[in-house]
């Protein structure tokens, strides 16, 4: 199979990790795309290749888009319908890895005329979390109840918050303020984030969960009409939404997005110590019985091609790596707007970067 050229565009955490996993594999010809000299300095100090782009400069776009069979896109959310419909034009398959609602709607538009794949939403949550909810609720013959809860944690959480910035201080802000989709009693609803806070025990640890925003991907489409409740939830240590409630409601820094980033960045370290928790739950009939089927993982950092990566690093660059795997394998439709859930789990978990949620 030949090698497939490939643009990464956005050389920060999740970007460098895309390059190097896709470039250790040698069946990719891989460019970095950024315009901050800084990380595109530590990206060819990686052994990367590199060229720099102004995602906001449509022929600087263009320019770097061409000849490029896929373009990735690592960068903030706002910035997807531009990359996105600069792809469709130059022929390019994409894939990005955003949680926002409104700029996979766009995307989803864009895919109508499309001649290539549009596959967003292939991280974390959404992505291998909507591949996982759908592998479970396949498995029922009437669907009940589907939960699904992803935390990347601090593995040593020592601040008041008990968290460590781990990936997009925006997208992380993004969930927190953003109105929720669900699926209660058969009836899509749109629920608060921060609310509906649950607590549970895995392994010994507590752990609290909460609405937010955008985890759930296409699954409330693909679901409705077929399950009574659906429901994302993000995982954190015990205390830590009533201080980000504070936050965010009480002080009203949820109107100031810009400034409680600025804090959030100022006060909360950074950690590549870290470990990213997916439960899934889900119950119903099957053969005439009431039954519950669960699939729960942990996945900590590790080193990989002589540098040790962050777990939200590894899993979010192993979901979009391995759908770009499987799309190139043809493994997967080729054109048109692809949702996660038709990505198979066992063909997901199977692939050489999908092992990487194996633990």
């Amino acid at each position: 199979m030949a090698t497939m050229k490939v643009l990464v565009l956005g050389a920060g955490k999740i970007g460098s990790m895309i390059g190097t996993l896709l470039s250790e594999t040698g069946d990719f010809a891989v460019t970095i795309g950024d315009r901050d000299e800084a990380l595109l300095y530590r990206a060819e100090h990686a052994g990367l290749r590199v060229t720099r782009v102004d995602v906001e400069d449509r022929d600087s776009l263009r320019a770097a888009m061409e000849g490029q069979q896929a373009v990735l896109s690592a960068c903030p959310f706002t910035l997807t319908p531009a990359i996105a419909t600069a792809a469709v034009a130059a022929g390019a398959h994409y894939l990005d890895l955003t949680e926002d609602v409104a700029a996979t709607r766009k995307v989803k538009m864009l895919a109508e005329t499309a001649s290539t794949a549009l596959i967003p939403q292939c991280g974390l949550a959404p992505g291998f979390i909507s591949i996982v909810g759908h592998d479970l609720a396949r498995r029922f013959d009437e669907l009940h109840n589907l939960h699904l809860r992803v935390g990347a944690l601090p593995q040593y959480p020592t601040n008041a918050l008990k968290y460590n910035l781990t990936w997009s201080t925006d997208g992380l802000i993004n969930e927190y303020c953003n109105p929720c989709e669900a699926i209660v009693d058969g009836r899509p609803h749109e629920v608060m984030p921060l609310e509906g806070d649950e607590r549970f025990a895995l392994d010994g640890v507590d752990y609290e969960a909460f609405n937010t925003s955008g985890g759930l991907g296409s699954l409330c489409e693909t679901l409705a009409g077929k399950v009574r409740n659906l429901d994302y939830k993000t995982v954190r240590y015990p205390g830590h939404r009533d201080i980000v409630r504070l936050l965010i409601r009480d002080l009203r820094l949820g109107e100031r997005r810009h400034l409680l980033k600025d804090v959030l960045e100022t006060a909360v370290p950074l950690t590549l110590q870290d470990v990213v928790l997916v439960l899934a739950t889900a119950t119903g009939m099957q053969d005439g019985e009431l039954r519950q089927e669960t699939f729960a993982t942990k996945i900590y950092s590790k080193p990989i091609a002589g540098r040790t990566w962050s777990a939200i690093q590894v899993t979010t660059a192993a979901g979009i790596c391995a759908v770009l795997d499987l799309l190139r394998e043809g493994s997967i439709p080729q054109a048109g707007f692809i949702r996660q859930e038709q990505v198979p789990l066992n063909a997901f978990l199977n692939n050489r970067f999908g092992r990487h949620y194996k633990g």
